[in-house]
């Protein structure tokens, strides 16, 4: 039993794919991968093609390495399948960045599918609504600072190799010089990278002035250093 997502919109080449076993009554999931747009999707086929004399269901998400919003619908899917079918689902084993997710939005991070305690009274149900909004505003401004990173990555690696084989420096001193151009120039570091590769190509626009100016400082620095 397995199946697959198609690549994500963050450009990277990871697909989520659950493989798992059915043993007598019970079934043992493992997705693997990023629970991205479209893992509800993936999740729910591989529910539908489970035998209707399961009545226990356990994923492992020990090898899910990345998640964003699109994980609590994947979760919701799991929530809406064990109460349909009167059926026990765990999640359990999560770590690394997906249960950094969990906290922020407010779930146990042992198994978020456990039952949550009953309401609260309605005056303290509005204090627990803005505290899930303000958790979930965290959520999406963390996701997104990832999704940004993720696509910042292969210019500033290009940078540093650029900077690297130009001025004979390390690597880690070629990521220092762009951080402290990025510092001393106000300017942002994907820009700063950005910047320097274009700088490098046949008939290439310099950088400007001020991050040029910034740019030699860093260079002057370590050289002295």
């Amino acid at each position: 039993m397995t199946s697959a997502a198609s690549p994500h919109l963050t450009g990277g080449l990871n697909t989520l794919v659950i493989s798992g076993r059915v043993d007598a009554d019970r079934a043992e999931l493992t997705p693997r991968g990023e629970l991205v747009h479209g893992c509800a999707d993936i999740l729910a086929r591989t529910l539908a093609e489970l035998p209707a004399t399961v009545t226990r269901v356990d994923l492992d998400m020990g090898r899910v390495h990345f998640m964003d919003t699109a994980g609590l619908q994947f979760l919701d899917v799991l929530s809406d399948y064990g109460r349909g079918r009167a059926t026990t689902v765990t999640t359990t084993n999560w770590n690394g960045q997906p249960r950094r997710i969990l906290e922020l939005a407010g779930l146990d991070t042992t198994d978020p599918l456990r039952t949550a305690p009953h309401d609260p009274a309605p005056a303290a149900s509005s204090a627990v609504a803005l505290e899930r909004a303000e958790r979930l505003h965290l959520l999406q401004s963390e996701v997104e600072q990832l999704r940004q990173a993720i696509a910042s990555r292969p210019v500033i690696d290009q940078a540093r190799g650029i900077l690297m084989a130009t001025h004979g420096c390390t690597s880690d001193q070629a990521w220092h010089i762009l951080r402290e151009t990025s510092q001393l120039s106000n300017t942002k570091l994907r820009d700063v990278a950005a910047a320097v590769t274009a700088s490098a190509e046949s008939n290439g626009p310099p950088p400007p002035p001020e991050l040029r100016t910034a740019l030699n400082k860093a260079l002057t620095r370590r050289h002295h250093s």
